[in-house]
């Protein structure tokens, strides 16, 4: 196995062998990685068979243990049956597109102060790394929206602590030959120290909220976290169970949308057509001020170019579920014990239901375009009852950084006819990164 990973590393990583599978072998391939029995799932009618029709026979189990028992716990992105039921329909309220509209001043606040920073950027011609940029920005979005903290240092550094814990889990994922836990040195240590930092903090926080009468909480997403009842016992949720909801909301909540509108940015810099109609739109409909709710409504082109930068970039390009009862997938039998893999990057790049599929063409999300899509052929946010459940939020998110920021900058390449190395370490990577400058306009 450790053999098998080594070769797909030196011939373009994991992303690229399982493309090549694919093509190879046909929209549902056999792959046999060591011990691992997996099979891969690329056609549309096979998303919706795993994901909705069948999704009895498939779970999270042992393909996430490694997020659950580092990152997690139970949280609502790696609990199943029913705990996991109660969790999203507890949780589902909070994440509504009318209820994240309330988090759209925070937005605009980070986005402001993230402008000033990027004037200076601007000014000195310097290089940055755009994956970092955008994560600077999502993840005090987030926090803020967690946490209501406005402790720069505190949310550098809690931040900073999430990540090292995310990057430990990555490693972990990548790395079988991973030295025991208990062995507190180099990144385990590093893990340890960070987690027991982040548990604290968030224990810190919730005494802090219990000690003062409940209307004076924020109203903040950790607030709605701890005021949530169980609706047949109307028991609160755990210490702990706050804490895991708590690290998957800034797991789940920040890297993704950041590689989005990282990867957006490379776009606009490789299309300048696109670039030009985007900003056009923003100009005519925001002029100089900072949009509202209804205003995003108003920027049809905008989220047409994020879904389209989620069909060529999906943050999750590929996704597990554990098999858990034999099934029949396109007429072959999958066994108990396998592994399905579904893969958001190569089903959005499948000839049959995406013509030029390599092409970034946002005007395939019109409409009337749109509505002749084959409901599973796009899944960035994975599909049926385990749907990402902040996909509003992102969406949100997004629509908001980018009509502030593509109003102030366009983007362009660091190197002229750079092209990204795509790869997936649970999220979509670029090995050679995303070097850009900054251009104000």
């Amino acid at each position: 196995m450790i053999d098998a990973i080594l070769e797909m590393k030196k011939n373009g990583g994991f992303l690229s062998f399982l493309e090549s599978e694919w093509r190879k072998n046909g929209d549902l391939t056999h792959i046999q990685l060591g011990p691992r029995n997996m099979v891969l799932a690329v056609h549309p009618d096979a998303v919706k068979q795993i994901a909705i029709a069948n999704r009895e026979n498939y779970d999270k189990l042992d393909s996430y243990d490694i997020v659950r028992d580092y990152m997690t716990g139970n949280g609502i992105l790696t609990s199943t049956g029913d705990p996991w039921r109660k969790q999203r329909k507890l949780m589902a309220p909070f994440f509504t597109p009318r209820a994240v509209e309330q988090f759209l001043p925070i937005m605009i606040e980070d986005a402001q102060s993230f402008v000033t920073r990027w004037d200076t950027k601007a000014a000195t011609g310097e290089t940055v790394e755009m994956v970092d940029e955008m994560m600077f920005v999502t993840a005090s979005i987030i926090l803020k929206s967690l946490f209501t903290t406005e402790s720069g240092d505190k949310m550098i550094e809690l931040k900073d602590d999430v990540e090292t814990m995310i990057h430990f889990v990555m490693e972990m994922g990548q790395n079988p030959l991973h030295l025991p836990i208990w062995i507190k040195v180099g990144s385990n240590a590093r893990y340890l120290d960070a987690r027991q930092r982040v548990f604290a903090y968030i224990t810190e926080v919730v005494s802090a909220r219990r000690a003062i009468p409940q209307e004076q909480w924020p109203n903040d997403l950790l607030g709605r976290l701890m005021t949530a009842r169980d609706e047949e016992t109307g028991a609160p949720l755990s210490e702990t169970l706050l804490r895991d909801e708590s690290i998957t909301m800034f797991f789940a909540g920040h890297e993704t949308t950041a590689r989005t509108l990282a990867f957006c940015w490379y776009a606009l810099a490789t299309h300048p057509d696109v670039l030009a109609k985007l900003q056009h739109e923003i100009d005519t409909v925001l002029g100089d001020r900072m949009p509202t709710v209804e205003d995003l409504k108003r920027l049809p082109y905008a989220y047409q170019v994020l879904k389209e930068t989620m069909r060529v970039y999906p943050s999750i390009p590929i996704y597990p579920r554990d098999i858990v009862n034999d099934d029949v997938v396109d007429g072959k039998r999958l066994p108990a014990g396998m592994m399905a893999l579904l893969s958001p990057y190569l089903t959005h790049r499948h000839p049959d239901f995406w013509p030029e599929p390599e092409k970034f063409d946002p005007d395939r999300w019109t409409p009337e375009r749109e509505a002749a899509q084959h409901p599973f052929a796009y899944h960035p946010f994975a599909a049926g009852q385990r749907i990402c459940l902040g996909n509003s939020f992102s969406l949100f998110e997004s629509q908001v950084l980018l009509a502030i920021f593509a109003r102030r900058f366009a983007p362009i390449l660091a190197t002229p006819g750079f092209v990204p190395q795509l790869d997936v370490v649970s999220t979509l990577i670029s090995r050679n990164g995303l070097p850009m400058k900054i251009v104000s306009r």
